[in-house]
């Protein structure tokens, strides 16, 4: 991972049902990553084994959900989502971007 994110040098990754992403930036204990959503796409509720979870919204607006609570987010607000607690968020506008940041490192979104 460059020192550097220029995102015009990164392509969305498809993730499916409306949503893709762009890694950021990682360290051990820190990820970045951009997620784009269409529409009323909808980041199912789930929780975290090891993983806090940050979700700042860059565009657009979301419902988001965390731990059994519901909330309207926009343009510069944000989620926390502590391991284990449940969230999810469900796209209220086209093009509605999260920046979602993790410690530790997702492992699992990383290619080989």
């Amino acid at each position: 991972m460059s020192t550097f994110f220029n995102t015009q040098e990164h392509e969305w990754e498809e993730l499916g049902g409306g949503i893709k992403r762009k890694i950021v930036g990682y360290t051990d204990n820190l990820m970045a990553v951009h997620l784009c959503f269409d529409k009323e796409a909808i980041g199912h509720p789930h929780a975290h084994e090891i993983h806090d979870q940050i979700g700042y919204v860059v565009e657009g607006s979301f419902e988001a959900q965390v731990n059994g609570k519901k909330q309207i987010l926009k343009k510069g607000d944000a989620y926390i989502a502590q391991k284990h607690f449940v969230h999810g968020a469900v796209a209220l506008e086209d093009n509605s971007i999260l920046l979602d940041m993790f410690s530790p490192v997702r492992k699992d979104f990383l290619k080989n």
